[in-house]
Order: structure tokens, then C-alpha cells, then sequence
């Protein structure tokens, strides 16, 4: 049986690889993939066909949510494209959401000129030469707004200029100090609630951790699910955001490593290295009492979230007003906005802070930001196959000049706001009035870390599979804290052995902190 199994698995991934090689492989005439309808009527005098994932939000011909009318932002911009470069076609196409199916294609030289991929997945890709480092275009002017004349205008001298939120666009630099990813528009989280049930039950939105907890402790005895969660948010936000409310105040003794580029955006961020490093003393072990807190009070939120966290249809129990709250990102926005059967009046407020109450180790200090880049645009080598060179590549200056034209404001308001969804990462554009309460949270400081993406896949498959069954009372604490250093360890042998981490350096910086460190309470080595 193990055997069929192995067996079932393999071929499985195998079809999954061929038809997403099938799926993208260039179409004959005459049978291109496009999601752009009313085409020119004939594509004489093409030289240039740009292939763009341009993602699920913008799609055009998609409805989302089932609501309103079909996109046609991404349409009407790529048209004005079009028009200003005759040689030149969008065919804007869908890709699976499959790593294999995604590396077959980069590997081979087939993947679509830009893609859109979560830019943390990319960086372990940078050396195999499969994206375009894109730091030469984004220091040099956008020619679409230089052509306006008005040295005033963002990205008349820089087209990083024209990017809103710099501390996380240019945060998404690699571990190689270069930008492989344009930060197309920002995505948030928050917590929606029903607010006739707070009046009903008495509550406002809380100021602090506390009373979350006690309002959640009335919504409950009410009757009502007091929030709505899935394990994949408790993996990735909730380990956050707990983690930077109590590591925070120990970030002047433990953030070794201050890139010097990254540093005036991601202040305080712990990367990798330093992870790796912090682990090998002490840190994120059983001997680190706020690595062991981290874990319980997430084991304490869980208490008043929904029964069943592999869920994934949040939406349906908060609409029918079974659950006060639900988790979620920027996108829901529009499908409680444009729901004409919606029978409550709803709000959105951020996670409250920890204090002293909540934990001796608590920061004080505001949850911070965990959203950022929603959809990244990452350009690949198949960008520069007319000359295998992206220094003589015609073609991928085309490229380059479709992503510009992008961003141009007048362009970009048509797509990202055709609807609510996402917030505008473009100097001069408006946001939607549903969406400024993620704007005002995007105002927040960076957070600590992403653990998700310090590791790799592995890892976080792991640690999701073991705190869903810790939260679900599988296993107890002392259990979970096994699996869950075994799994540190493993990840970080593993990193050690394809990084070259300088631990000289970061010892040294390490004895450097140590009087700070000394005034500090609760480190691994009391």
C-alpha cells in the first residue's frame, strides 16, 4: 500500500507539471492565450508579444465576489499600451499556483515575461539567473513621467519615488542586496466586526489584549462565535504579531545585522542570519521563557475562535451573523460592501496591544504592520530571449516600459481602484473610503520578523501541522515545544549548510550589546 501511494503521488505531480507545461507553452498563431477581449483585429507589424500574469485581482472579464461588473481596468490601460507602442502586444494569461509547475517553466525559459509571485518564494531562486534584478530601472527616471516636464512629480528623477509605502517596497529587497520584485499595491489585515452585536453585547472595540479577551468571553456568552479564524492565519499573522509584542523591547540587544539599505525601512527587522544565530544561544528554545509565552497565548486566542480551523469559508458564518468578528484581509472589504442582503452594519479595528497585564515581557507598544505587498510583479528571464542579454535586450525594455506605464497615476487609479480591494502603493493616488482603516494601519512600524518566510517550506509546513494540533488539544504545550525545537534545529542545520552566515561578525556584534543586554530581564541565559 505504501508503495501505491508513493506511486499515486508521484504521478500526480508529474500531470500537475505537464499541464502547466502545456498551459503555458507559447500557443500557435491564432490560438493565443489572452484574457483581453475586442483584440485588434490583426497583429501586423508585431514584433514584441509581452506574456503578464497580472493575478487574480485584476483580471479582466472576472467578476469578484460575484459582484458588479467584470474588471476592464487591466484592459483599458494595456490598450493605451498598445497604442503608444504599435510593435508591441499584452497578452495578459492565468499560471497554476504550483511551484513545480512554475520552476519547469523558469527553468526552461517558457515562464510569462512578468509573473506574479510572492517575492520571498523568489529569493531562493536568485541564483539560478531566472529573474531580472530591477534596481538599474527603479534608479533611474520613469520616462512616462519625465516626459511630463515637471521635475516636481515623483519619478521624475527615480522611479522608486513614486512608491508610497518605501519601507516595504524596498524592504522586499533579496538576501543579495538586490531588487528582484515591483510592490504593485499593499494588502492588510484587520479585524471586521458585526457592530450590532458590540451594541447588543455591550463592547466596543478594545484597547488592549485584555479586553479583547473579556469582550470575547461576553460575545460567547451570548451565543455568538466570538471570531473567526483558520489555522494558516494562527501559522503566519498570529505568530507575528505575538512575537513582536514580546520581542520588541529586546530588539536593541539582539537586531545584530543593519543593512545599511534595508535599515531606514525595516529598522529592527531579524533576518535569517540573525535567527539562525539568536537560536544557537539560547533564543526560540525551551530556555527562552517568551518563545514558550509566544505559543500559549495563541493557545489562549484559539479559545474563542470557531471549532473547526481548516475551515475556509470565514465569510459564510460572519454574513449570517453567526461569529462578531472574522480575521481578514483588505479584499473582504468589497464583499461585505457590495452585499445588498448584508442585514448588520459592520466595522473594521486593528489587533489591541499587550501590556503588563497580558505579560511581564509585553512591549506596550501598538501591534504592528504583518499586510504589505499585496500583488508583486517579479520579470523573468524570458523577458530578454531575443538577445539572451538583458544589457542589448530590446524586448526587455519593452517590458520594463509596460511596468512603468503601470504606475503612472492616472493608469494605476483605473486598475487598483476600479474596486475595493487593495490599498494604492502610488504616490498621488486616492484611497477607496471602505479601505482607509488599513491605510491608517500601514502607518505602523514593520513587524519583527516573518516566520513564515524565514525558512524553508518545510518548516512551515511542519510547524503549521503541530500548532494546529496543539491548538486543537492533540498535544499539550510541552509536546509542541519538542516538535517545535526539533523543527528550528532542523531548519537552521539546513540553512547554515546553503548560507554562508558570517557568525564571526554577528559574535562580535553580539559582545558589542552585551551592556544593554545586561539591563534586560527574561533572555535564555538567566
Amino acid at each position: 500500500m505504501a508503495h501505491f501511494w508513493t506511486y499515486f503521488r508521484r504521478v500526480t505531480l508529474a500531470l500537475i507539471v505537464a499541464a502547466g507545461t502545456w498551459l503555458l507553452w507559447p500557443p500557435p498563431d491564432g490560438d493565443r492565450v489572452t484574457g483581453m477581449p475586442e483584440r485588434r483585429d490583426n497583429d501586423q507589424g508585431v514584433k514584441h508579444v509581452i506574456r503578464f500574469v497580472p493575478g487574480h485581482q485584476y483580471m479582466p472579464g472576472t467578476t469578484p465576489f460575484g459582484l458588479g461588473e467584470p474588471l476592464e481596468g487591466m484592459t483599458e490601460v494595456v490598450r493605451d499600451f498598445e497604442a503608444l507602442f504599435p510593435d508591441t502586444r499584452v497578452d495578459l494569461v492565468t499560471v497554476p499556483g504550483v511551484r513545480e509547475y512554475l520552476v519547469t517553466q523558469l527553468s526552461s525559459g517558457n515562464a510569462p515575461d512578468i509573473v506574479m509571485v510572492n517575492v520571498e518564494d523568489v529569493w531562493v531562486d536568485v541564483h539560478k539567473g531566472w529573474y531580472v534584478p530591477l534596481d538599474p530601472y527603479l534608479e533611474a527616471p520613469n520616462p512616462f513621467i519625465r516626459e511630463k516636464g515637471d521635475p516636481s512629480l515623483p519619478g521624475y528623477h527615480q522611479w522608486w519615488d513614486m512608491f508610497k509605502y518605501q519601507a516595504i517596497s524596498r524592504g522586499k529587497a533579496a538576501p543579495d542586496n538586490l531588487n528582484y520584485c515591483i510592490s504593485f499595491d499593499m494588502v492588510e489585515t484587520g479585524i471586521f466586526y458585526n457592530k450590532d452585536i458590540f451594541r447588543e453585547v455591550g463592547i466596543t472595540p478594545p484597547e488592549t489584549w485584555d479586553e479583547w479577551l473579556d469582550s470575547m468571553e461576553k460575545i460567547e456568552a451570548a451565543g455568538y462565535i466570538p471570531l473567526l479564524m483558520n489555522r494558516h492565519f494562527f501559522n503566519d499573522w498570529a505568530v507575528d504579531l505575538v512575537f513582536d509584542q514580546l520581542y520588541y523591547g529586546l530588539l536593541p540587544g539582539i537586531d545584530l545585522v543593519h543593512d545599511p539599505v534595508r535599515e531606514q525601512y525595516l529598522e529592527g527587522y531579524l533576518d535569517w542570519d540573525e535567527i539562525c544565530f539568536l537560536f544557537q544561544k539560547g533564543f526560540f528554545t525551551y530556555d527562552d521563557p517568551r518563545y514558550n509565552e509566544l505559543w500559549k497565548h495563541l493557545y489562549e486566542l484559539r479559545q474563542y475562535c470557531n471549532q473547526n480551523l481548516a475551515g475556509v469559508d470565514l465569510a459564510r458564518e460572519f454574513v449570517t451573523q453567526q461569529a462578531a468578528m472574522v480575521w481578514m484581509s483588505t479584499p473582504f472589504t468589497y464583499r461585505l460592501s457590495g452585499d445588498r442582503q448584508l442585514e448588520f452594519e459592520w466595522g473594521v479595528f486593528y489587533l489591541p496591544r499587550f501590556t503588563s497585564e497580558t505579560s511581564r515581557f509585553a512591549s506596550d507598544t501598538e501591534m504592528c504592520v504583518i499586510g504589505g505587498a499585496g500583488t508583486q510583479y517579479e520579470v523573468t528571464n524570458s523577458a530578454y530571449q531575443d538577445t539572451g542579454d538583458p544589457a542589448t535586450s530590446e524586448r526587455l525594455e519593452r517590458v520594463i516600459a509596460l511596468l512603468q506605464f503601470l504606475t503612472v497615476p492616472e493608469n494605476y487609479e483605473r486598475i487598483v481602484n476600479e474596486y475595493a480591494s487593495l490599498l494604492p502603493n502610488i504616490i498621488g493616488v486616492p484611497v477607496l473610503p471602505s479601505l482607509q482603516p488599513f491605510a491608517d494601519i500601514l502607518e505602523r512600524r514593520y513587524t519583527t520578523t516573518k516566520w513564515t518566510y524565514t525558512f524553508d517550506l518545510k518548516f512551515s509546513d511542519i510547524q503549521l501541522r503541530m500548532l494546529e494540533l496543539y491548538l486543537n488539544d492533540g498535544i499539550d504545550h510541552a509536546e509542541f515545544m519538542d516538535w517545535q525545537v526539533d523543527n528550528l534545529n532542523a531548519a537552521v542545520q539546513n540553512l547554515m549548510l546553503r548560507k554562508d552566515i558570517d557568525f564571526d561578525l554577528l559574535e562580535q556584534r553580539w559582545q558589542a550589546l552585551a551592556p544593554v543586554r545586561a539591563e534586560m530581564e527574561g533572555l535564555p541565559d538567566d
